[in-house]
């Protein structure tokens, strides 16, 4: 264990020296500027395609193999952690799953001694990789700077347990969250959901399911909305952008064998027939990711339901941009934005809540009537 943190601390001083250099030398190692689709690539992540350690890949198949890159994803999380926020209070615990109790962490950041929001957050990796340890640094980072406690879920794993077993078990998680959240210290009513790819995808289709006691707010970062689909970015970014869209494939086929259900949309939320419930949406997309397209013809239907979205694009940005926080300032930026999204919109849902009624006037609509609609736009 102490040989492989120092291994982790060296290759993290390793990388802040590669990509501390003077920009002219990042220019000349990462080679000629890449521009696509209209857009720039960021300097610091085309690097790191350069460099290629760090980047998701396709391994032979078996299970050893699968379990190294397991090992490999929670690892690459600590060598690009901004290292931060170790003042955030962490709790390992567990919570109820679909079948069985499943990990999770809790994070609190520092001076929250009452009530605060609480964002369940369902980690990115195909729905095959990914652990609360490689959520870890995002987490941290998300409860630091929006301000709310953050609860990372653990949900289980395909190919050894496809499709649905992680969307259940982050429903049940959810769950447990807002029948526990007083508990965990967090509002009832001010429970969100979020993720990053897999996870966003497990963050909006609980969020589309949970019509009874939806969330307060949906953090979507890159989600993957279209299980199987073809063209379009999965063609323009299927390549040389970190993720490829064969990996995506391979991936979709370990969590849905079988495909996506034709009595079962909830394996890709964008082929649902009403998203007109959903709860106010963050949604992100980055320019040079494969799953860009279908994260954004998701965001158009949200906004075509009614539903209040803030849809952004990092165009310069990579599939998994939230986890090179620490190499990429742009990479960064976007990652606070989502923070700032989340802390604005839980603020915003608190704030009407608490605000008082008014007594209605003869004639008129009560008071209840006159909630906004949800075509109202959420200003965040």
């Amino acid at each position: 264990m102490i040989a492989r943190s120092l291994r982790v601390r060296l290759l993290r001083l390793a990388l802040r020296a590669l990509f501390g250099l003077p920009r002219p030398v990042k220019r000349l190692l990462a080679g000629r500027a890449v521009r696509l689709d209209g857009q720039l690539l960021d300097l610091d992540l085309q690097l790191l395609n350069r460099a290629g350690e760090l980047l998701s890949r396709a391994a032979p198949v078996g299970q050893a193999a699968l379990d190294e890159q397991r090992r490999q994803a929670d690892v690459a999380a600590e060598l690009v952690a901004e290292g931060l926020f170790d003042d955030v209070v962490v709790r390992d615990l567990t919570v109820p799953g679909a079948d069985g109790a499943i990990p999770a962490r809790l994070y609190v950041p520092p001076g929250l001694d009452g009530p605060s929001g609480l964002l369940v957050y369902f980690h990115g990796g195909g729905f095959v990789l990914g652990s609360i340890a490689s959520a870890d640094p995002l987490c941290r980072l998300l409860a630091a700077q929006a301000g709310v406690r953050v609860l990372s879920v653990e949900y289980r794993l395909a190919p050894e347990h496809p499709y649905p077993a992680a969307l259940d078990d982050a429903i049940a998680a959810y769950r447990y969250a807002r029948a526990h959240a007083e508990g965990l210290g967090a509002d009832p009513g001010l429970v969100a959901v979020g993720g990053d790819s897999a996870g966003a995808n497990l963050a909006l289709v609980v969020a589309h399911e949970a019509t009874e006691q939806p969330p307060a707010f949906v953090v979507a970062l890159y989600p993957a909305t279209d299980a199987e689909r073809r063209g379009g970015s999965r063609v323009t970014f299927g390549t040389g952008f970190g993720i490829t869209a064969e990996y995506l494939l391979e991936l979709e086929s370990m969590y849905l064998p079988e495909g996506v259900p034709t009595d079962d949309a909830r394996g890709a939320i964008l082929r649902a027939e009403d998203l007109s419930a959903m709860p106010p949406v963050y949604l992100a997309t980055a320019g040079f990711d494969p799953l860009r397209d279908e994260g954004e013809e998701l965001a158009e239907r949200l906004r075509e339901c009614g539903v209040p979205v803030v849809a952004r694009r990092f165009a310069g940005l990579i599939h998994g941009y939230a986890t090179f926080t620490a190499i990429s300032r742009a990479a960064h930026d976007a990652t606070f934005d989502a923070a700032s999204a989340l802390r604005a919109g839980l603020a915003l849902v608190g704030s009407r809540r608490a605000r008082p009624a008014p007594a209605p006037s003869p004639g008129r609509a009560s008071a209840r009537s006159r909630i906004p609609r949800r075509s109202e736009p959420y200003a965040v």
